[in-house]
């Protein structure tokens, strides 16, 4: 009789955790571990988006990587809205949009630093040796220590441009020369002198460079300011100067600021353009950041196999598949290729998403096309089956705990 009844409590209890257990397993799946992309509607194909807004408030779009939105994002990129946040497909046409954005750039910048080069302009600090021809007398004004031996603590031999720009030479009173050439000071002080000598002679030459300079910041070893003289300097001379690129610099992310304006300088770009970066002469007050590969990387993360922050190649280069080759590719037993994404902040609460299905390797193609940015974050979704496995896992031990529970009762 009393076996009877531990038998009957025994099923009883079966019963029951066998009919609780699919309840547990569906509530369970709707906290899965983990993250996941869960977007609402698919990205039409061809350019269009889908857009949704989130529960934080934050304002999403959807793109499909693919020929037509790539060409459509490089047109965009320049005046993206300040709403919403494109979720696209990666596709030949937003890639040839990204190239189309990235020539007109190009171009931009070519026009502004691919200029003649100006003639030494004098200024503040400039050391000036100024001869009028069979008037020596005058030559004792500009402390010439003819046979003396000159020392470093003395004074520049010359006449020195004060600080409000100015020079004051006999004879011809003051004069305001900063921004003036030395041939255009020759001829204020000839026109000046001719009061008082009949039809001088003279010569204007600079005796000792101090007022302009360009600054040299960054991945170079020897960063700091660099003195100009009335032979141009270029910017690869610059660097040289500085001792070269270091091993971590990015040369295709250098930066030349001039007169407020930041232009972007890729170095290896210009050479497969076949253009002489030796050409880009720099100005007085100009600053070149050389920027490290480092800070530029991108962040790789989901179902690959080693997540990592990808970093630009040396020609500064970095494209989606660069990106997941650098993350060890993506997991064949977790992954779903079919979700691979591309998420890009944007200004405020606005996010760019850029979706790729890459189920086939064919679609590496559109990926090794498309060009990352700074600080992109690359994921790839897992499957169902890998959540739900995830969800498994972590109620096995409960269901087992219970199920031991229950066969020591008995």
């Amino acid at each position: 009789m009393e076996t009877g009844k531990r038998s009957r409590s025994w099923a009883q209890r079966s019963r029951t955790a066998l009919t609780v257990l699919p309840v547990v397993l569906l509530s369970a799946c709707a906290v899965e571990p983990g993250m996941h992309m869960d977007f609402a509607n698919e990205a039409p194909h061809g350019g269009g988006i889908a857009t949704q807004t989130r529960d934080d408030g934050l304002t999403v779009s959807m793109r499909n990587i693919d020929a037509a939105s790539l060409d459509q994002a490089r047109q965009a990129s320049a005046s993206r809205g300040a709403a919403a946040v494109p979720i696209g497909s990666i596709d030949g046409a937003m890639i040839a949009a990204q190239r189309r954005e990235a020539r007109a750039q190009e171009e931009r910048t070519r026009a502004a630093l691919f200029a003649a080069p100006a003639p030494y302009a004098v200024d503040a600090g400039d050391v000036l040796q100024i001869t009028v021809w069979d008037h020596p007398e005058l030559a004792a004004a500009q402390g010439n220590p003819g046979n003396q031996t000159v020392r470093p603590a003395d004074p520049p031999t010359g006449f020195v441009v004060d600080q409000a720009g100015n020079l004051a030479f006999p004879y011809a009173g003051e004069l305001h020369v900063a921004g003036m050439t030395t041939s255009e000071i020759q001829a204020a002080l000839r026109a000046r002198l001719s009061k008082w000598f009949v039809a001088p002679q003279l010569t204007v030459r600079v005796a000792s460079y101090r007022a302009n300079r360009v600054y040299i910041d960054g991945e170079v070893h020897a960063p700091g300011a660099q003195p100009l003289n009335d032979t141009p300097m270029t910017l690869l001379e610059a660097v040289t100067r500085a001792g070269g690129f270091t091993a971590a610099a990015d040369q295709s992310r250098m930066t030349l600021v001039r007169a407020g304006v930041a232009y972007p300088v890729d170095l290896p770009g210009l050479i497969r353009e076949r253009l002489d970066p030796s050409r880009i002469v720099l100005r007085n007050g100009d600053l070149l950041q050389v920027g490290a590969r480092d800070q530029f990387g991108v962040y790789v993360m989901g179902e690959v196999n080693r997540p990592t922050t990808a970093l630009p190649l040396r020609n500064g280069r970095l494209t989606l598949a660069d990106a997941l080759s650098q993350a060890g590719s993506v997991n064949q037993g977790t992954s779903d290729p079919k979700q691979t994404y591309v998420i890009r902040a944007g200004e405020g609460r606005q996010a760019q998403v850029f979706h790729l299905d890459g189920r086939s390797p064919v679609s590496m193609v559109l990926a090794n096309e498309f060009e990352l940015q700074p600080r992109d974050v690359v994921y790839v979704d897992s499957t169902k089956l890998a959540r739900f496995g995830r969800v498994l896992a972590q109620l096995l031990p409960a269901i087992n705990a219970g199920l031991t529970a229950a066969i020591v009762t008995k």
